[in-house]
């Protein structure tokens, strides 16, 4: 007997297929494929010889140490503030819970006006800070804050829902036989929160590697010190070096490329933790 098909309102699956693949091609294979081919033109030691000059290495340097360290801020706060806003119920929760996600909203320009304002030397916050001999605008320091800034939402929205699914009887099982309150932390909330975390912290890594507008207004942009990668890929685009700057974003690629891999990864494991 033939088996029935399931009827859809879509073609089959050979023109839905054709379709989603050449518009995938369209809006991002050809476009990435052209950037290798563009860096392609220095040759192999022209390659490393433009993404290993100091002022590259000292922009990789900032771009990925930065990033880093926002998204490890952000996997601690971002857990403790989804917890919070999970866990508890106060006045003005829900609109603490917006304003999580207005770094979404926002645009980077704008973030990065109102950073720069805030923490510049003649700022709220910046000559407070200024007294006592701390400097945050125009120096690594508002990379940091920046990136801090728009990362955040990412953590706290991966591990929200996991939070909401976990049952509280499994915490009052784990009270009822004689565990504490960070021994049930240890042994069962967290090794559940964990594949969550991990992909929040993935996704603020990856997000803060590719920001550009909400930084450039508060780094200062100087080259060695507080200059990123996107802006000295802009740079070298305004100097007309387009295989250089080719260069430059086929490593900030790559380094996409396995960041996309391992949130797959981390969501595969996720999902197979949950079915257990």
């Amino acid at each position: 007997m033939l088996a029935l098909r399931r009827p859809s309102v879509l073609p089959g699956f050979g023109p839905t297929l054709g379709f989603a693949l050449l518009y995938l091609s369209l809006i991002v294979l050809i476009p990435l494929a052209a950037l290798f081919f563009r860096s392609a033109d220095l040759g192999f030691d022209g390659f490393l010889r433009v993404v290993s000059t100091p002022r590259a290495l000292a922009a990789f340097r900032l771009t990925f140490g930065a990033a880093l360290f926002a998204a490890l801020v952000n996997a601690f706060f971002g857990l403790l503030l989804a917890w919070v806003l999970t866990r508890y119920r106060f006045p003005g929760r829900r609109i603490i819970d917006g304003l999580v996600d207005l770094p979404f909203a926002l645009p980077t320009a704008v973030a990065g006006i109102a950073l720069a304002t805030l923490y510049a030397p003649n700022g709220w916050l910046g000559s407070l800070l200024d007294k006592v001999g701390i400097k945050v605008a125009y120096t690594p320091a508002g990379v940091f804050v920046a990136l801090v800034f728009i990362s955040l939402p990412f953590v706290v929205r991966t591990i929200q829902p996991v939070l909401q699914d976990l049952e509280p009887e499994l915490e009052e099982a784990s009270a009822s036989l004689g565990a504490n309150r960070w021994q049930t932390w240890r042994f069962v909330v967290f090794p559940v929160l964990l594949p969550a975390l991990l992909t929040g912290f993935a996704l603020a890594f990856a997000r803060a590697l590719g920001e550009y507008g909400s930084v450039i207004f508060i780094a200062g942009n100087l080259p060695g010190r507080s200059e990123i990668v996107p802006l000295l890929i802009f740079i070298q685009l305004e100097q007309y070096q387009y295989a250089a700057a080719a260069a430059i974003a086929t490593v900030m690629l790559l380094a996409s490329f396995v960041l996309l891999l391992l949130i797959n990864l981390l969501q595969r494991w996720a999902s197979k933790r949950h079915g257990e």
